[in-house]
C-alpha cells in the first residue's frame, strides 16, 4: 500500500464501522487511510482492529477464521492474539518475537467503532465526538452507510455550504432556491477544532423531506439549522421546524415543533475514495418506525445527489489536478476548515519529523 505522503491527519478518531457490521462473526475487510484493516468482535465483546495482511505471505486475514479474541490466518495456520503479536505457527515451536501484525486502538461508542491509526500513546477515548443525541433514547434514527468515489475534504466542502441546499436539493431536502436568495448565515463561529454556523429560514414552504412526516404540510414554518464542521471531518446538523411566526427565534417555546439531530462522520479510504456514515435522528412519533424509515430514504435521496456532484468533481480533480478554485462568500466556512486542517496537518507532520530525528 502507498505511502500516504503526509496527506491524512492520523493522530485523531475516524468511525471505521458501525457495530451491526461487526454480527455473526463477521469479518469486516475495510481499507481506513490507505491502510488495509480487518476488524471482528471476539468471543469476549472486544472489538479488535489488525494489520489485513499476515506477516508471513501477506495472506488477508479478513479470510482467516476467528478463534475466541483471536484470528488465524487460513493460509499456514499462524494465529495472531488481538494486540497483533503471532501466538501460535503450526510445526513450529519456537515464535520470533519480530512476528506479528499491527493492532489499532479501538473503541465503540454510539453504536460506531471509532479507530485510531496514529501513535497509540496519544489514542485517548475522551478525543471521540461528544453528541448526546446518538445515545439519547428520546432520539430516534436508522444508521446509514455510503461510500464515496471523492476525496473526504470534497464532502467536508459540500456540507459546509448551506446554499446548496436550494439548487441541489430542490425537490428533497432544501425545498426551494428562496433558501439560497433569502438567507444568510446569522453566525459563523471559528473554533479550534472546527466551525459553527447558524441559518434561518422564516415562513417557509415545509421542504419536500418534513413534509412527509408532518400532517400539517402546508403550514408555513421557521426553520432554524445549526452546524458544526469537527476536524478531521464530522459534521453534525441541528433543525428546528416551528410554526411560522410564533417567536422561535425569540427562545419562545412554540407547541408544535419538531426537531432534528444528524451526524455524519467522513473517513477516507484513500486519497480519492470516502467512507460515509450518518445517522438522522428525530425527537417526535418516535414509536412510529415510518417515521425513521421516511426519513431515512429522504435522506439517501439527498446524499446521492450530494455525490452525484461530489464524485463529478474528483474526476475533474483527477484530469486536472493543479486546476484553480476561486471562492465566493458562501466559502468562509469551509475556506476556515482547510485552513485549520492544514494547519493541524503540518503540526502532526513536524512533531513526526521531530520525534523521528530524535531517535
Amino acid at each position: 500500500m502507498a505511502d500516504d505522503n503526509g496527506i491524512f491527519l492520523r493522530n485523531t478518531w475516524y468511525v471505521a464501522a458501525w457495530n451491526h457490521e461487526l454480527i455473526d462473526d463477521k469479518k469486516l475487510a475495510r481499507t481506513i487511510l490507505e491502510k488495509p484493516i480487518v476488524l471482528y468482535r471476539g468471543s469476549s465483546g472486544k472489538v479488535v482492529a489488525l494489520d489485513d495482511r499476515c506477516c508471513h505471505r501477506a495472506a488477508p486475514l479478513s479470510m482467516g477464521r476467528i478463534e475466541g479474541d483471536d484470528i488465524r490466518c487460513m493460509y499456514h495456520g499462524m494465529k495472531f492474539a488481538a494486540d497483533g503479536k503471532c501466538i501460535q505457527i503450526p510445526g513450529q515451536d519456537i515464535i520470533p518475537a519480530k512476528l506479528g501484525v499491527r493492532s489499532y486502538p479501538v473503541v465503540e461508542k454510539y453504536n460506531l467503532i471509532f479507530i485510531w491509526t496514529g501513535d497509540p500513546e496519544k489514542a485517548d477515548p475522551k478525543l471521540i465526538l461528544d453528541y448526546p443525541p446518538l445515545a439519547d433514547p428520546n432520539w430516534r434514527g436508522l444508521p446509514g452507510y455510503m461510500h464515496y468515489k471523492a476525496n473526504w475534504l470534497l464532502i467536508v466542502d459540500n456540507l459546509s455550504d448551506f446554499a446548496h441546499l436550494a439548487f441541489v436539493h430542490t425537490n428533497t431536502l432544501g425545498g426551494s432556491e428562496e433558501y439560497a436568495y433569502k438567507t444568510k448565515p446569522v453566525a459563523i463561529e471559528k473554533l479550534d477544532d472546527g466551525f459553527r454556523v447558524e441559518r434561518w429560514h422564516m415562513d417557509a414552504d415545509p421542504p419536500p423531506y418534513h413534509k412527509k412526516v408532518i400532517a400539517n404540510k402546508t403550514d408555513k414554518i421557521d426553520r432554524r439549522n445549526i452546524g458544526r464542521m469537527i476536524i478531521p471531518g464530522i459534521f453534525t446538523l441541528d433543525t428546528t421546524f416551528a410554526p411560522a411566526g410564533r417567536g422561535v427565534e425569540k427562545g419562545v417555546q412554540v407547541p408544535g415543533t419538531r426537531q432534528y439531530r444528524n451526524a455524519q462522520f467522513m473517513t477516507p479510504e484513500t486519497r480519492s475514495t470516502t467512507h460515509f456514515f450518518w445517522n438522522y435522528l428525530h425527537d417526535f412519533d418516535i414509536d412510529n418506525p415510518n417515521i425513521a424509515l421516511s426519513l431515512r430514504h429522504s435522506l439517501e435521496e439527498g446524499f446521492n445527489e450530494d455525490k452525484d456532484i461530489i464524485e463529478a468533481q474528483q474526476k475533474v480533480f483527477d484530469a486536472d489536478p493543479d486546476y484553480q478554485l476561486l471562492a465566493i462568500g458562501a466559502d468562509a466556512p469551509l475556506t476556515y476548515f482547510r485552513w485549520l486542517f492544514s494547519k493541524r496537518l503540518e503540526a502532526e507532520r513536524t512533531a513526526a519529523t521531530t520525534a523521528k530525528s530524535a531517535a
